[in-house]
């Protein structure tokens, strides 16, 4: 045979290869377009499911804005037709909070997380279904605003030092730094304490108009019958940023006194009782843990 011939046959043979891997590359393409919308599709479903438990828990009557709702499970179109999920995470802000009247009021965090629960249809979340769990954690946050109101010291900060002895505690790399002790307010307190009970004329660094000072202090944080009960121990000089001020010998124990109270009684979700409070970088967060439970969603 020529050398003609068998280029030929061999650029024949050639061709014949393309439609084959045509064929293959076409078919991967198929699949992982498939398997895209399939994701998409599964995303769109727990962004639904997301939403309606999110309107069935605006219901209850002391959340007025839609909370944060977040669903464990994949593939959630399998948990959605089960009625079944590893879990929940639920945020709802800008709660009204008792014990602030004419105080500007007082609002928080209520926060859930559920263990894994199951609800009877997950096509079709409504404000009177009933979620059922393994477990629930839940806490309210009180933020330096809402605690300057409660104590009625308007310029009140909060913070948490480190753990003792950690070098470079409470960085991006251990979260914010949480205590039960040791947490430190910072405010000004009118001289003496008591000219500062005057609601028109608090005991702020920017309005009050009689003889002030403003410390730093260290606080204690518990539960006593369900209520936050903030105790001041001493005035704080350590290595977290605070404020050094002389205090009159006869007022020390006075001023030591106007960060000690015992707030009303704060809702936890679902009309937990808190167990234990504690700090959370510079918020104060009241906590709650229970095992099994039945939870109506429009009683958040």
């Amino acid at each position: 045979m020529s050398e003609p011939d068998r280029r030929g046959d061999h650029g024949t043979g050639s061709d014949r290869r393309v439609p084959g891997r045509l064929y293959v590359a076409f078919t991967l393409i198929v699949i992982v377009i498939t398997g895209l919308l399939a994701v998409l599709a599964d995303v769109g479903l727990a962004i639904r499911t997301e939403y309606q438990m999110s309107r069935a828990i605006v219901a209850s009557p002391r959340v007025s804005f839609d909370p944060e709702v977040t669903l464990s499970g994949f593939p959630f179109l399998t948990h959605v037709r089960a009625g079944r999920f590893n879990g929940a995470v639920i945020a709802a802000r800008d709660v009204t909070l008792p014990g602030c009247e004419g105080r500007g009021g007082c609002r928080g965090e209520l926060g859930a997380t559920l263990g894994p629960w199951h609800i009877d249809d997950a096509w079709d979340i409504t404000a009177d279904d009933v979620v059922r769990t393994e477990s629930v954690s839940a806490h309210t946050k009180l933020d330096a605003v809402t605690m300057a109101r409660y104590l009625g010291i308007v310029d009140l900060t909060v913070s948490t030092p480190a753990p003792d002895g950690k070098v470079g505690g409470g960085g991006p790399q251990d979260g914010a730094p949480s205590r039960q002790s040791g947490v430190v307010l910072t405010g000004t307190v009118a001289l003496p304490p008591s000219a500062g009970d005057d609601p028109d004329n608090p005991p702020s660094a920017s309005t009050f108009d009689g003889p002030k000072v403003r410390v730093s202090v260290s606080v204690d944080l518990s539960v006593q019958d369900g209520r936050l009960a903030i105790r001041a121990t001493d005035y704080y000089t350590g290595p977290e940023r605070h404020v050094d001020a002389d205090v009159p010998e006869a007022m020390r124990a006075a001023v030591l006194d106007r960060f000690t109270t015992i707030l009303p009684l704060i809702p936890l979700p679902w009309g937990l009782t808190p167990q234990w409070a504690a700090s959370l970088g510079g918020d104060i967060l009241l906590h709650a843990q229970a095992g099994p439970a039945d939870l109506r969603l429009d009683a958040f």
